[in-house]
């Protein structure tokens, strides 16, 4: 994720600088290397939000056993999973 958003910063640089560059950026980032990097980092953030939002809800007292931290690790895969598919679906 760190190094994504050097590539993602990268990819708005110079996609502002210009129409040129602008064009450029699009034709690059329509090729299909580009599209599986777009997808999987789309994914891995996603992931990250709702593991983030799962820890939020435990720090309010809502799963803190073994078993509804086990639910809720289950509850995170399954919606990242589905997440990524979505993803995948709007990408290409």
């Amino acid at each position: 994720m760190f190094f994504s958003s050097f590539l993602m910063l990268w990819a708005l640089d110079k996609s502002l600088a210009s129409e040129a560059s602008f064009n450029a950026v699009a034709t690059v980032l329509s090729s299909p290397v580009a599209k599986l990097i777009s997808w999987g980092i789309a994914s891995v953030l996603t992931y990250h939000a709702l593991a983030g939002i799962k820890h939020l809800v435990m720090d309010a007292g809502i799963g803190e056993t073994m078993r509804g931290g086990v639910l809720g690790a289950r509850t995170v895969f399954v919606l990242a999973a589905a997440a990524a598919v979505l993803w995948g679906v709007m990408i290409w």
